[in-house]
């Protein structure tokens, strides 16, 4: 960061970051560390409920969609979430800083689950707006927050940080569907909702209250947008969302207006979007021809993580459709909910991440390791494999069987690993093969790739309307996704070479 920027932020800083520590780590840690603890708790909370309480009988108190229809919400709401992380760094950049976004974004998230707390359709999706536009505003910074309490990039503690940091967004989502699933399903959606509004609460109370513990630098707004500029931005802005209503308010008044609408075109957006950006960098004449090259070998692991998050993200629609409808919620004589079966994919993080980290090292060691496009080639294969064995466990599922839940622990068991070999290292893969004009964006970037497996998904659920939900629609997504993955191994020579200096 620019020296002018940092005395800056110690000029205007209105308190001096505290000398205690918290594990050997600044103060600010703990803030943060519990900030992103209960917001994953609210988010994943809700989220554990969400396609569940769609599908609901409205006798038992839910919205009554079919089961395609609540999966490809539930798609579209995550691929929103990530979508709106590119935007949201743009903004703590150009507008507010780090540190008042993430407040903003708290406030907007906690403000959309006590929305959906409230029994009506029209706050409902409101709701889910709120916290998906809540989501992109705080995930797009709070982890840059982490790494401004480490001025000194060669600080030892600082990857250390990092992972306090992540196992709290793990214990958060580890424990929500233990807590809000069991009051959704077992009491009341409602009731629910509102606790995960209380979670992101309790996460904004440390936020504030453990706010002088954050470092000035996170105030700072790196590069504001000038005055000069606003105005005009402004008016654009105001120009599409007046075409957008303008356009579904004829919609409603001729009578067409349905859930497939919104579906679709938030969908369509997921899917341009992407492709857009690509273009736009791989015009720019700034870039040299290795950085073009490498934005090339790039695109190649994108396009392999959308395939990806494709199949892993329907962890919260299709395989909890599952968990509700055709598996068993008993193991060992215990009665669970079944949306419990969402904390499991946090508890074999916890538990491997730990593992995958130190095989990578142990391997290099013994110059072992896999290259990037091996690795991603592992998770893709692993990812569908997976969906191998839900073709079977829907197989077995036949006749209105329910199966046992150890059918589910073993497919996100494998999911999991499949996840641990490719997400960290797409993070990683990103920041290297980043052009330098595009270094602060690519991580915005990276989350796109969920936006476009999200997409995805909802178009697939969308067009095989229930049948999404059977032994044939799992072993067309568990082969396409092997394949891939089969695919990029083969070519891991050709994308090595476009990858050029990086390994």
């Amino acid at each position: 960061m620019p020296v002018d920027v940092v005395a800056e932020a110690t000029a205007t800083a209105t308190n001096v970051p505290s000398q205690k520590t918290f594990l050997g780590h600044p103060r600010g840690l703990s803030t943060l560390f519990m900030t992103e603890m209960w917001e994953r708790f609210s988010f994943y909370g809700m989220r554990a409920l969400l396609v569940l309480y769609l599908v609901a009988p409205a006798s038992q108190g839910g919205m009554h969609l079919n089961a395609a229809t609540g999966a490809a919400i539930y798609s579209v709401y995550n691929a929103m979430v990530y979508l709106l992380a590119l935007p949201g760094g743009w903004i703590s950049d150009r507008f507010w800083g780090a540190r008042k976004t993430v407040m903003i974004g708290g406030i907007v998230i906690m403000i959309g689950h006590f929305l959906l707390a409230v029994p009506a359709s029209v706050s409902f999706f409101v709701g889910l707006s709120f916290i998906a536009l809540g989501s992109g505003l705080l995930k797009a910074n709070i982890s840059t927050m982490v790494g401004h309490l480490y001025p000194d990039k060669n600080d030892p503690r600082r990857d250390g940080g990092f992972t306090i940091f992540y196992m709290g967004i793990n214990l958060g989502a580890f424990a929500a569907p233990l807590v809000i699933g069991t009051v959704g399903q077992k009491v009341d959606w409602h009731l629910g909702f509102a606790l995960a509004g209380v979670g992101m609460a309790l996460g904004l109370m440390v936020y504030i209250f453990g706010g002088r513990h954050l470092s000035p630098t996170s105030s700072v707004v790196t590069s504001p947008l000038p005055a000069a500029e606003r105005a005009p931005l402004v008016r654009k802005g105001l120009f599409w969302l007046a075409l957008a209503v303008a356009f579904y308010g004829v919609v409603a008044l001729t009578g067409h207006f349905s859930m497939q609408w919104v579906i679709w075109s938030l969908t369509l957006v997921g899917l341009v979007i992407p492709i857009v950006v690509f273009a736009r960098i791989k015009r720019d004449k700034d870039l040299s021809g290795d950085e073009r090259n490498k934005l090339s070998g790039y695109i190649w692991f994108f396009v392999a993580a959308a395939i990806f998050w494709m199949i892993y993200d329907q962890s919260g629609s299709t395989l909890n459709l599952f968990a509700q409808n055709n598996t068993a919620s008993k193991l060992f004589g215990f009665d669970f909910p079944s949306s419990w079966f969402q904390s499991l994919n946090p508890l074999y993080i916890m538990a491997l991440a730990p593992v995958v980290a130190w095989l990578w090292v142990w391997l290099h060691r013994r110059d072992k390791n896999p290259s990037t496009a091996v690795k991603f080639g592992i998770g893709l294969v692993l990812i569908g494999v997976s969906f191998g064995v839900m073709m079977l466990a829907m197989a077995a599922a036949s006749g209105g069987v329910l199966v046992t839940p150890l059918w589910l622990a073993l497919v996100y068991l494998i999911q999991t690993v499949g996840e641990l070999t490719l997400s960290p290292v797409g993070l990683s893969v990103t920041t290297k093969l980043a052009p330098k004009k595009y270094a602060s964006q690519m991580m915005g970037i990276w989350f796109l790739a969920v936006t476009a497996g999200d997409c995805v998904a909802a178009v697939l659920q969308q067009l095989m309307g229930d049948a999404f939900l059977s032994t044939a629609s799992f072993a067309i997504q568990g082969a396409a996704a092997a394949l891939a993955g089969v695919g990029i191994w083969m070519y891991r020579r050709k994308v090595r070479a476009l990858m050029g200096d990086v390994h």
